[in-house]
């Protein structure tokens, strides 16, 4: 699908969703088009790409952290599989449908299919792991279930998470689902008192979000708290896992204790029943009313991600790769002056010291053959020269790397980018999109916000 087409689409649902939506994501193809002529995003590729087309809930975790049985209570219906082993490998795409029973698709239905997040992950699934992007039925299947909580978002189950047994594959997947989810609940097992054990999976699932931009909207959630009732230690194991957390940069806030209605083990003592029930019905609450409020948090969420990614190219981006290009301009001339004033010197010695003869059509031919002799050696320069930028920054931002090696193209002109036009005015228009972000958010606040408090 072309960003074009998928544009179309996108337009198409966000109308009926969120008028002021349709605004936004207008605003993020004038950003494609500003990244493309700049370099940084290829013409094949659309920053709505990392948008969800619907809300999207996804639930990571542990084995045996409860996951399925969370789910399974939220739809209110046995949709997934629960135990205290490992009952599913795959990551589990579950939508609404239209039959009574719930149905179960393939992996395929998935990667072909432009409307879910996991379009086309065959293709960056290959681009991790060589041969894998084939097998996506191993790591994906689709589920329909008729469902009232369903309608108008998406859950995706994960398999149970342990870092140190898991392929690239699995990783690379995880970290598409963070990226493109809405809001992430990330569950541990509360009958494990020992955290530090975990230290890898702690990584993996805690450490890498708090380093994203949108790290707000990850949940992190100790499960089966009713395991602590007979020892009376609920707050001894919440403190140890709170501690762990703390340690990967969760510093307060988005930490929930739950257990499963369903699942409750028998409490003999009434009043530790009662404590844990109360903490329970406090924080699963608290769970489903953001839940509840992720459409509104996705719509702010986009608006704001527009004027992120502006700000990202306008302050960081685009300066390095302006220095980068000036870097190489430098050298590519200087490299041509030296050029010239060698090979002139050359001729005119020839010339001088007799050895070729001073006849017009002689000379002519000397200087032609010198001056295309330049032009090879400059467009070796060039060529040179910006490898030599494109390595400098293949790893620390490949983004950059891909802009330097789209600028100096051959028959890109080096005064050109000496002028600094071409960015200036890219900047002119990063900042008009950011603006529109700003004045996007406050079209948002009008729908729900009311300080003077008319209807």
């Amino acid at each position: 699908m072309t960003p074009k087409e998928r544009y179309q689409k996108l337009k198409q649902h966000l109308s009926e969703e969120n008028p002021v939506l349709l605004g936004v994501i207008q605003q993020y193809e004038q950003l494609d088009k500003i990244a493309h002529s700049l370099g940084f995003l290829p013409e094949e590729k659309s920053y709505t790409e990392n948008i969800s087309w619907w809300p999207l809930i996804s639930i990571l975790g542990t084995f045996s952290a409860g996951k399925s049985t969370f789910i399974n209570d939220y739809l209110g219906k046995k949709v997934q599989e629960s135990g205290n082993q490992a009952v599913d490998d795959k990551f589990t795409v579950i939508t609404y449908g239209t039959n009574e029973e719930p149905m179960t698709l393939p992996g395929l239905a998935l990667d072909a299919d432009p409307r879910f997040p996991f379009y086309n992950i065959s293709a960056e699934v290959e681009k991790v792991e060589k041969g894998e992007g084939s097998k996506v039925n191993q790591y994906l299947q689709l589920k329909t279930v008729k469902a009232e909580p369903l309608k108008g978002e998406i859950l995706i189950d994960s398999p149970g998470f342990d870092a140190d047994e898991q392929r690239n594959t699995i990783l690379r997947i995880t970290e598409h689902i963070m990226d493109m989810s809405d809001l992430v609940l990330v569950f541990f097992d509360a009958r494990h008192p020992e955290p530090g054990a975990m230290r890898d999976t702690l990584e993996h699932l805690v450490g890498k979000t708090m380093q994203k931009r949108d790290g707000d909207k990850v949940l992190y959630i100790l499960n089966q708290i009713d395991t602590t009732a007979k020892e009376d230690n609920l707050e001894d194991v919440i403190g140890a896992w709170q501690r762990a957390l703390s340690q990967k940069g969760l510093i307060s806030g988005n930490f929930y204790a739950i257990y499963s209605q369903s699942a409750l083990q028998p409490i003999d003592d009434e009043a530790v029943a009662e404590r844990l029930k109360r903490k329970r019905d406090e924080d699963y609450a608290k769970i489903l009313a953001k839940i509840e409020g992720v459409k509104i948090d996705r719509a702010y969420r986009i608006s704001k991600l527009l004027e992120d990614v502006a700000k990202e190219i306008t302050r960081d981006r685009l300066p390095k790769l302006r220095d980068s290009l000036n870097r190489w301009g430098r050298r590519v001339m200087l490299a041509d002056l030296l050029s010239v004033i060698l090979l002139a010197g050359g001729v005119s010695a020839l010339f001088a010291l007799g050895i070729v003869p001073s006849e017009t059509g002689m000379l002519a031919g000397l200087y032609g053959a010198a001056i295309a002799l330049i032009l090879f050696l400059h467009f070796r320069y060039r060529k040179w020269f910006a490898n030599r930028e494109i390595k400098r920054w293949i790893d620390e931002d490949p983004a950059i790397a891909e802009a330097v090696r789209h600028n100096t193209k051959w028959h890109r002109p080096i005064l050109r980018i000496w002028l600094k036009g071409w960015s200036r005015r890219a900047q002119e228009k990063l900042e008009q999109v950011m603006e529109y972000s700003r004045s996007a958010i406050r079209r948002l606040n009008d729908q729900y916000v009311s300080p003077s408090g008319g209807e």
